[in-house]
């Protein structure tokens, strides 16, 4: 399919993953958990390369979150990282304090922006609408939004604390084609999904019926979080694929004849 970015009027973003490294921030908070272990167990940090560590800890740390979000969509998303990191813990034989699992759940704002996130948004808000459609929480989102997001403007930011429910619950992405069009006039086939996590966003904007969604590739094969594409390509209907939100960004500027 020959995207053109001619043909939509808003742009649904999924920010964690997408504009905010979610998984080196939820990697750093982690990896003191493996610290804690015996030097001599297969899980320990010295017993394994970063990329090994990296990809078993986000890994188990996916199924947890996923799970819970299922078994507690209304929970905060603070809740929800502070339960999953106690679960996690409890799998890997550790010891926690209360605080430790506080402070991990209140790590979302401090989750570092890829480098070409705000200058790539600030390019985007010129031609079209800009939403969130996000798994967290309002205060989580406000402090992102002040801290590595700063300089981006949203229109209309959209939570699962709003909703009630946590991606990829289809009702989250049908709260937010209501709201496009209560809020912007925007209809359904004018609204175009960006978003890495092929979970938590390609696959339900396919089974809502949204047009083909925009996979900004980031970490490619390699991502540890939001699933692979080969693992579930026949779910999903993709308009187009871009490494980075900056490529994005510069084909949008083409199509819109404002490259320079």
């Amino acid at each position: 399919m020959v995207f053109n970015p001619n043909d939509y009027k808003l742009l649904s973003f999924d920010i964690y993953g997408t504009l905010i490294d979610w998984e080196s921030g939820i990697f750093e908070a982690l990896l003191p958990l493996l610290s804690k272990l015996p030097e001599n167990d297969p899980h320990h940090p010295g017993q394994n390369t970063a990329e090994v560590n990296r990809s078993f800890l986000l890994g188990e740390y996916t199924k947890y979150e996923l799970a819970i979000q299922k078994e507690h969509p209304t929970f905060p998303y603070p809740k929800i990282l502070a339960t999953a990191y106690e679960r996690l813990a409890t799998k890997l034989g550790v010891t926690i304090t209360t605080a430790e699992t506080e402070d991990f759940g209140s790590t979302i704002g401090t989750w570092p922006a890829f480098p070409d996130t705000v200058a790539a948004m600030q390019v985007l808000g010129q031609h079209y609408k800009l939403v969130v459609l996000s798994n967290v929480d309002k205060a989580s989102f406000s402090r992102t939004l002040a801290g590595p997001l700063k300089g981006v403007k949203f229109d209309g930011i959209y939570t699962a604390e709003d909703i009630g429910s946590y991606k990829p619950d289809l009702r989250n992405f049908k709260y937010m084609v209501e709201h496009s069009d209560k809020d912007f006039g925007v209809k359904k086939d004018e609204i175009l999904k960006v978003a890495q996590s092929i979970q938590h966003d390609h696959i339900p904007a396919k089974r809502f019926g949204l047009r083909p969604s925009v996979w900004i590739k980031r970490s490619g094969d390699k991502s540890a979080m939001g699933g692979k594409f080969d693992d579930f390509k026949d779910q999903v209907d993709l308009a187009a694929t871009f490494d980075t939100l900056g490529d994005f960004a510069a084909e949008v500027k083409k199509g819109f004849g404002d490259e320079k």
